[in-house]
């Protein structure tokens, strides 16, 4: 079967067969150079930088043969490009490329007899068949392991992309969620992002000529930009939500008063959480009375135990979009530095000097403190506003701070600073008026006018 034909996507009864011989050899036994070199051009020129890898190009002994068009299958291109880009990567980058690979290779496999259902399929691709195994790393279950072994057979060959009828359907799987629902934008670009990246690892190491998605004109729509000036809440709102925080849960136990000073942080310093989270008392400075600071140098992005290498639920990584080991001063306004006075005094300190952490000294997880926003929405907002988008999410604090911010008149190069962001990001992204702002600007103008009335 030429690989370059469109398969019908029957199920084949056997394995797919190999091409066949492209070469015609001498008399002696030596491959003929020129129809090597004519029969590699196009499509598979990959074969060329093959052949010269082993000196078939110089003429070299028969015992250099070639081996036709690359008959390496995608889940085998997969697991090699996961196992090579794992080094040194960020936990969340892990991750994200394995869901990546994990929606490609299902969609890269033959419909062959004894398929597993999708649920064990993407299980064992995601938690096995794209993880190097850490510290602590069970061993695989017999069950996803015999997965595996149907998937490593039924996957077709990586060269198959190159078929715009197939390539487009994989481009196509990216837009689905489980659910068969369309995935989001974000998703979808992330996605897409690692399979062109792939792609190219396979040009660069011979196994393809050219890059198969270069033929396929598909497009992933544009994602918003501008935040949605609905969730921004005004400075009123915000210490409402603030103070209806420390409500949640029972007082023993302190779920909500733990929490009080983290997303303060978020609003009143513009900490993204992940950076909230890893703030110590070493980096802060909390005077008595006035401004205090912060030094920004590391972030704890939750990923998971199967993507750190630490083995812990959160990676530890330096400040987003910045080169390893740059800080990032942020200064503290007076009712912050007296939150956090206060809550160094109450709670103290983690071993590692942290703010905020649970009641077992642990590092505070994504679900525990959106929980606690969930809960306090409810007791802070009108029911009016709780079914709106006003501050749904606890990054909404940070929009918020960004927008506050910017309508105080700061200079928009030093607001950018403290949030860690670009000018040109900033003016994009959190330029938006507080909530009910515009009430207020169109009184300030409804009264210039009534002064020439």
């Amino acid at each position: 079967m030429d690989p370059n034909e469109r398969h019908d996507g029957a199920t084949p009864e056997t394995e797919p067969p190999t091409a066949q011989s492209w070469a015609q050899p001498h008399g002696d036994g030596r491959p003929d150079r020129d129809s090597v070199v004519a029969d590699l051009a196009g499509e598979f020129g990959a074969e060329l930088v093959r052949a010269l890898r082993v000196g078939l190009a110089q003429g070299s002994s028969s015992a250099h043969t070639s081996r036709g068009p690359s008959q390496l299958s995608w889940y085998s291109f997969a697991t090699e490009y996961a196992r090579a880009h794992w080094p040194g990567r960020a936990a969340k980058t892990r991750d994200e490329v394995s869901e990546a690979l994990t929606v490609v290779t299902v969609a890269m496999l033959w419909d062959s007899p004894g398929r597993p259902s999708g649920q064990l399929l993407r299980r064992a691709l995601r938690h096995w068949a794209f993880v190097v195994p850490g510290p602590g790393q069970p061993e695989m279950p017999a069950e996803d392991r015999l997965v595996l072994q149907w998937v490593a057979k039924a996957s077709r060959p990586l060269v198959d992309l190159h078929d715009p009828v197939l390539a487009r359907d994989v481009l196509e799987s990216l837009r689905r969620k489980l659910d068969g629902g369309e995935a989001a934008v974000e998703t979808m670009r992330r996605k897409r992002k690692v399979l062109v990246h792939a792609l190219h690892y396979a040009v660069e190491r011979g196994e393809l000529g050219s890059h198969p998605l270069n033929r396929v004109r598909w497009r992933v729509p544009k994602p918003a930009v501008a935040v949605d000036p609905r969730v921004v809440a005004n400075p009123h709102q915000a210490r409402d939500l603030l103070s209806a925080v420390s409500y949640v849960g029972g007082y023993r136990r302190a779920r909500g008063r733990r929490l009080v000073g983290f997303f303060a942080g978020m609003y009143y310093a513009g900490l993204r959480p992940e950076e909230a989270v890893a703030v110590a008392l070493p980096d802060c400075y909390l005077p008595e009375t006035g401004w205090g600071r912060l030094i920004l140098h590391r972030t704890r992005p939750q990923a998971g135990k199967r993507w750190t290498d630490t083995g812990q639920f959160h990676d530890e990584r330096g400040l987003k979009n910045r080169p390893p080991g740059e800080t990032r001063v942020v200064p503290l306004p007076p009712h912050l530095v007296a939150l956090w006075r206060d809550h160094v005094a109450t709670f103290g300190t983690a071993d590692d000097g942290r703010l905020f952490f649970t009641e077992q000294g642990r590092v505070i997880s994504y679900t525990t403190y959106h929980r606690v926003w969930h809960e306090t929405r409810d007791l802070a907002l009108p029911p009016a506003l709780t079914g709106t988008p006003l501050a749904k999410r606890p990054y909404d604090l940070r929009h918020s701070a960004l927008s506050t911010w910017l309508c105080a008149g700061a200079d928009p190069a030093e607001v950018a600073q403290r949030a860690g962001n670009s000018v040109e990001v900033l003016l994009s992204r959190y330029a938006k008026c507080l909530y009910d702002r515009q009430s207020i600007n169109n009184q300030r103008i409804e009264g210039l006018l009534s002064d020439y009335d």
